[in-house]
């Protein structure tokens, strides 16, 4: 690539992942509180295969550039940003715009990465491990000698939650499909068959009295087995509606649905919470607080991974140009872990 060259990756329309359209152009500059990123780390998350279909709930008009999180050195800083920060490797939550070689942000949204970490094993955990700590210890506030229960154990979020609820001290019980449950009895994990298994049943017969926290990004219906197999005081968190990833029809009523149900359940007298997680709470209310929970927990994580409580799991690197594979590989199901793009 030349140097003064940008690659990025456009979304244009609802598109099968070959429609994906590479762009190239000029490398933008930083302007007064930017810094430029030169990418070295991107990834393909549950949200980007959302995206593509149109149903991913607060998505920008198409075209944009997708890319939910990224990893990389700043190769340029603005005005009023100290200019020592040039040449340090970063992460930044963006919800768009990552599948580029070259992005500008505020200098104020960006994390340092620690030294040890390569860029592609700190991109595993941005977008998942941020969500998996917060939902973990901010929402569900785990403890040692609970049991939980995590859908889509082997995933990308999942795979994160099991082994930052195993650092805290807690059993966890976790559901995937058949041919990730030898890796997961490796990690101490109970695994259920979610399509061959009744997990109701097979949880109850796990923790009789119930779990202590279900994390479920499934939604639909079976949401409302995850609420029922809580114990006394225990949580839900919900973050997302994957059950409903290739619905037709309004990419906005599944989410409502889900908040409707949560804010049900929570004005009953039941000793039980339920949440809706959403990573970019409270952001247009106190960005200076946002950005400073985002940084704190964020670091957490990365202190976690250097550490080994975290294992980065990376399914592939494809570069930039191969986001088109890389999307088709994230989707079929066949791989654990992220699947990461480089430039």
């Amino acid at each position: 690539m030349n140097a003064a060259e940008m690659i990025e990756v456009v979304l244009p329309g609802k598109v099968e992942p070959e429609g994906l359209q590479v762009r190239r152009g000029a490398v933008p500059s930083a302007g007064p509180g930017e810094v430029v990123i030169r990418m070295e780390a991107t990834g393909v998350s549950f949200a980007e295969q959302q995206m593509r279909r149109g149903r991913y709930y607060d998505q920008p008009p198409f075209p944009f550039v997708p890319g939910y999180d990224l990893v990389g050195t700043i190769s340029e800083a603005g005005d009023g940003v100290d200019p020592t920060l040039v040449g340090s490797r970063v992460a930044v939550l963006l919800k768009v715009g990552g599948w580029a070689s070259h992005v500008v942000v505020d200098a104020a949204d960006v994390v340092p990465v620690p030294e040890g970490i390569s860029a592609a094993e700190a991109e595993t955990v941005v977008i998942n491990g941020i969500t998996a700590w917060q939902m973990l210890h901010r929402k569900a506030r785990v403890r040692a000698g609970q049991t939980v229960l995590v859908h889509g154990a082997n995933g990308g979020v999942g795979s994160v939650l099991v082994q930052l609820a195993q650092a805290a001290g807690a059993k966890v019980i976790g559901t995937a499909s058949v041919r990730h449950h030898a890796a997961l009895r490796e990690r101490g994990v109970s695994p259920i068959d979610y399509r061959g298994e009744d997990i109701p049943a097979r949880v109850r017969e796990l923790a009789p009295h119930g779990v202590n926290a279900v994390f479920d990004h499934v939604g639909g219906r079976g949401i409302i087995d995850s609420w029922r197999l809580l114990a006394p005081g225990g949580t839900l968190v919900s973050y997302g509606s994957a059950s409903t990833r290739d619905d037709e029809g309004s990419k906005q009523w599944p989410v409502l649905k889900l908040l409707g149900r949560v804010w049900l359940w929570n004005a009953l007298p039941n000793r039980r919470r339920a949440y809706f997680f959403n990573v970019w709470a409270g952001r247009a209310l106190n960005r200076d607080r946002f950005r400073a929970r985002l940084r704190t927990d964020l670091t957490e994580v990365f202190e976690a991974l250097g550490r080994g409580d975290v294992t980065a799991h990376i399914a592939a690197e494809l570069p930039l140009t191969g986001a088109a594979e890389a999307m088709r590989l994230a989707e079929s199901g066949t791989v654990a872990g992220k699947v990461v793009l480089h430039a």
